[in-house]
């Protein structure tokens, strides 16, 4: 006997506690604007990224900044150190700007800046947006071009045209929602191989990037839309270690050409000097950075690019915690060098690169 219509059982939003709507992505990139200038430094930076991704521009790739950003004043105050050291290295290395809102999460755990600006669980997330693109821009305005990890399919309506260079990373690299997404992106994209070490994972995730791709999306005006996308040509692949331990040893870079080549890729590797390649332990990543130049000095032209992870204090701090009482300019996510180590290593860097002839 069915039920009838004054009874019937409820078969939907059975553990849905709210459900708010957010602001449409042309509300917000309005109510947040992009400038002339931003949006030409922005082409510029990206074209620089491509040009040194596909080998005709000789300098070396970083990515460095903080694993992720929940104090945008100490993120400032970075910001501009960065910028000035961006300046004295830029003939040899060319310096993105680690800027990070989304954070996955094995179990549980802060999820960045944008899923909980107030990092009290009040999960705002129009006001992160918000504070994603107000600080985007300011990095801009200092010089630097910027870099993020793009987790959830959404954002990039959100923050995608202040971006230089975005990755997907060890979690998602193997999801096809991010695969496909990634094929609709504007600016070029590493996937990194598996927490597992996989790397076929990531030759996948170029080879379906780069392909037209049609999937469910949002609009500008927030509306649920069908996407069609003519391919990211601009993908390459992550090193950043796996279970097995690390994989930035010269062996490791030369099995992950050669299949990049097998499978009719450009053979550009980046490296992760963090994670898994350092053990999670940032008194390692000086070693593991040198060990990457190294090995670009020493010929090898398929070393594209690196990235660390880094801040004005070193180490990590646990979270949660009073917010008063964490220590300013300190990681609350995972364990970064200091500023004193990043300036040293990178100087280093660039001399290096400079005495090779690689570049500048």
């Amino acid at each position: 006997m069915f039920l009838n219509s004054q009874c019937m059982a409820q078969v939907t939003d059975l553990h849905i506690s709210s459900n708010i709507p957010l602001p449409a992505p042309a509300l917000l990139l309005t109510e947040v604007e992009r400038s002339h200038e931003q949006a030409e430094f922005i082409a510029e930076s990206r074209q620089h990224i491509r040009n040194i991704l596909n080998g005709e521009d000789q300098r070396l790739l970083v990515i460095c900044g903080p694993c992720s950003i929940h104090d945008p004043k100490a993120g400032i105050e970075y910001a501009h150190k960065l910028a000035k050291l961006a300046e004295q290295v830029k003939h040899q290395i060319y310096i993105v700007m680690r800027v990070y809102f989304e954070k996955p999460r094995t179990t549980v755990g802060w999820k960045g800046l944008i899923m909980d600006p107030k990092l009290d669980g009040s999960d705002n997330i129009p006001e992160g947006l918000r504070q994603a693109r107000l600080f985007l821009r300011e990095i801009i305005d200092i010089g630097l071009p910027t870099a993020t990890e793009l987790l959830d399919p959404i954002t990039p309506q959100y923050i995608a045209d202040l971006i230089s260079w975005s990755a997907i990373g060890a979690r998602t690299t193997e999801s096809q929602t991010h695969r496909q997404m990634a094929s609709g992106l504007s600016m070029p994209l590493g996937f990194k191989n598996t927490t597992t070490g996989d790397l076929i994972a990531a030759v996948n995730a170029i080879k379906a990037a780069s392909q037209s791709q049609t999937f469910l999306g949002v609009s500008e005006q927030g509306v649920a839309s069908a996407v069609t996308t003519s391919g990211n040509p601009d993908c390459h692949i992550i090193l950043r270690g796996g279970d097995n331990g690390p994989n930035y040893g010269a062996d490791d870079i030369a099995v992950t050409s050669d299949l990049l080549i097998e499978n009719g890729l450009h053979p550009s590797v980046m490296i992760d000097a963090s994670h898994a390649n350092c053990g999670k332990k940032q008194e390692r990543m000086p070693a593991v950075f040198d060990e990457i130049v190294r090995q670009r000095t020493a010929g090898n032209k398929h070393v594209t690019g690196a990235m660390l992870e880094s801040n004005l204090v070193a180490g990590n701090q646990s979270f949660p915690q009073p917010i008063d009482e964490l220590t300013y300019g300190q990681s609350i996510t995972d364990q970064c060098i200091d500023w004193d180590t990043t300036e040293a290593i990178l100087i280093k860097a660039a001399a290096a690169l400079k005495e090779a002839g690689v570049a500048g």
